[in-house]
């Protein structure tokens, strides 16, 4: 947890980017097999994504990557969707956003919510011009949190060595 130590802005807690979507998935969000379209989850996904850095970088965030995304169970109309996200991780301009969504389902309600997805998602903040600027740093409050920060390093390791070594398969100067 040191890269983000260098910046000048002040840090704020991992709670803080804490952002919760949640909305009713209708007949116009089916695919062809009845279910809700993957499309439309990954845009619920990446809305819920982009207010928690928008949050907690107190300004403009744009999506850069979408590192991962699984699907779990399939979502049904009349579901009750929830997408709840938090910034784990912080570099000098960049964020990565850890999204959970569960849903109630609609004929079923007093169960308990089904997860049925998982993201993370790479977002840099951003000047009204589109450069890159500076975002605070993000600080875990829990091991949870901890744990989370030490998997998006992994993640972000994993990332860059991709990035480099399709540049070199490619000849491209790194």
């Amino acid at each position: 947890m040191t890269e983000h130590l260098a910046t000048a802005l002040p840090g704020k807690p991992t709670s803080y980017s804490r952002v919760t979507l949640s909305r009713i998935m209708t007949a116009v969000d089916v695919n062809l097999y009845g279910t809700v379209h993957g499309g439309v989850l990954m845009k619920f996904v990446d809305d819920v994504a982009g207010a928690a850095a928008a949050r907690h970088s107190g300004g403009t965030a744009v999506t850069a990557a979408i590192d991962e995304i699984v699907f779990s169970e399939a979502v049904r109309v009349g579901d009750l969707v929830h997408a709840y996200a938090q910034v784990n991780w912080t570099g000098q301009t960049s964020m990565e956003v850890g999204v959970r969504v569960m849903a109630e389902r609609w004929d079923s309600a007093e169960e308990t919510p089904v997860r049925v997805a998982t993201a993370y998602l790479v977002f840099v903040g951003v000047e009204v011009g589109g450069a890159p600027r500076p975002v605070r740093p993000v600080l875990p409050q829990t091991p949870e949190d901890e744990g989370r920060w030490r998997e998006a390093e992994i993640r972000r390791a994993h990332r860059l060595a991709r990035r480099r070594a399709i540049q070199a398969a490619r000849g491209e100067p790194r």
